[in-house]
């Protein structure tokens, strides 16, 4: 795991991998190329982001979060992607027997 201090300063896409204890584990992409990844105090995050699969805008500077805005919308939009993938894994394949019906009709 890296920690925020090896970010260079500017902006990113902040992913809250999960949050336990008062803890927060981050992913942060720049460009959607996945750089770095740090363990917060939750209190360092918007109230909404302190919850799994939350993301957020933040800015780094010198090692520190100096600014961080909850993205509601492509939180919704990354959970609504991650519930198709599962529905699709979800559906079961047909079965032999269901492959021998449609061949005879």
């Amino acid at each position: 795991m890296t920690d925020i201090d090896a970010l260079a300063d500017g902006c990113y896409t902040a992913v809250v991998d999960s949050v336990e204890d008062g803890v927060a584990t981050v992913f942060f992409e720049d460009d959607g190329e996945a750089v770095g990844d740090a363990v917060l105090d939750a209190s360092a995050l918007p109230e909404a982001a302190r919850r799994a699969d939350a993301v957020l805008r933040v800015t780094v500077r010198d090692g520190s979060l100096v600014g961080s805005e909850y993205d509601a919308e492509r939180t919704a939009d990354r959970a609504d992607r991650a519930q198709e993938r599962f529905d699709r894994l979800a559906e079961r394949p047909p079965s032999d027997g269901d492959r021998d019906h449609r061949k005879s009709s």
